[in-house]
């Protein structure tokens, strides 16, 4: 033997060796699935992500109309508000006037 080693000793360094590298390799397999895991986590979040950017445009653009819509309500109930008190001060007035008619016959 050239080294001093027996074929025994030479197959059971191989055997070491072998078994060293398929720890490795079973190591390096696990992480590429846990890599392939991490990556479908990853899809996932950003169109999660995506769908709730769509949702916060769409209630944004509900909001403004909701807005608008505010708005305009909003010079609506002034103006019924104006007549509103119009005709209580006008049927005050008349109330108060015919009061005083009365009385004055």
């Amino acid at each position: 033997m050239p080294n001093g080693q027996t074929v025994a000793q030479q197959r059971s360094e191989s055997y070491e060796r072998i078994s060293r590298i398929e720890e490795k390799l079973d190591k390096l397999a696990e992480a590429v699935i846990a890599l392939a895991r991490a990556e479908e986590k990853i899809e996932t979040l950003t169109s999660f992500s995506k769908q709730q950017q769509e949702m916060i445009y769409g209630l944004g653009e509900r909001l403004t109309k909701v807005e608008d819509l505010v708005h305009a309500n909003a010079s609506t109930v002034g103006i019924i508000n104006k007549i509103f008190w119009i005709i209580v001060s006008t049927s005050a007035i008349a109330i108060t006037g015919m009061l005083t008619m009365g009385t004055m016959q």
